[in-house]
């Protein structure tokens, strides 16, 4: 495949280029220090997959990738980036994957290998209520893509929310509202420290005058409901968990 790759700083743009051109998948590669330059090859040359910077001089990443997501054939979009905490927005973009800095050769190969069946499948990725979007997790220096989908619940912790699957939990550094607002349609914020998954709920549980959401998870995980927010998941567990929440 033809891959452009984008960052305004030297050193880092050689290191991606060099890495690059020793994956057998790759065909082509170009680099460009600006989406000026970035631009101006796609005109030339083209691309199937652009991996980019998101902080830059002039445009930005962020901005870059929403001006090639109004091409007729855009490119697939990688994000390369030393701030995990962009990950929403990427996504957002319609990003393919999303690699942290250092970059390392076998994350790389990963995430050209989701270009390659992002490209044979076009369109297959398709999710009208996003369950497959995905956030990076880093552990140990390996990163980690969590499904929205394999995710039961989130905790708030500060700044931080920690994401509960059938595997385990993550610590991300995303705040809890924005996964709330991310995934209005098929969570709700059940309490002021808990996001559910309301195609995980089993039941629910009155405890004298409080009540809790009972989720199948790693293990039976049951919940506080703040007593605003019993009326709303009872409507959406009988309407549907994609059912759109109140407006308030």
């Amino acid at each position: 495949m033809r891959v452009l790759a984008v960052d305004d700083e030297q050193p880092a743009l050689d290191e991606l280029l060099y890495l690059l051109r020793g994956e057998p998948s790759v065909t082509e590669v170009h680099g460009a220090g600006d989406a000026t330059a970035a631009l101006r090859i796609l005109r030339s040359h083209g691309a199937d997959a652009v991996f980019l910077d998101i902080n830059m001089p002039g445009l930005d990443g962020m901005e870059l990738a929403g001006v090639l997501g109004e091409f007729a054939n855009p490119p697939a979009i990688v994000f390369v980036t030393a701030h995990e905490d962009h990950a929403v927005a990427a996504f957002d973009l319609g990003a393919v994957d999303y690699l942290l800095k250092p970059v390392r050769q076998e994350r790389l190969g990963a995430a050209l290998r989701r270009v390659a069946a992002h490209r044979a499948r076009p369109g297959a990725e398709a999710d009208p209520v996003g369950n497959n979007e995905v956030i990076p997790v880093e552990l140990a220096g390996v990163t980690t893509l969590v499904h929205r989908s394999q995710v039961s619940w989130v905790e708030a912790e500060g700044d931080y929310a920690r994401l509960h699957t059938d595997t385990g939990s993550h610590l991300v550094r995303i705040p809890l509202s924005a996964l709330q607002e991310r995934w209005r349609d098929g969570f709700l914020r059940v309490h002021r420290s808990y996001l559910v998954a309301l195609g995980r709920v089993t039941g629910l549980r009155t405890v004298g005058s409080s009540t809790r959401v009972c989720l199948r998870g790693a293990g039976p995980v049951e919940l506080p409901v703040s007593r605003r927010q019993v009326r709303e998941l009872k409507q959406r567990l009988v309407h549907g968990p994609h059912t759109p929440p109140e407006r308030r």
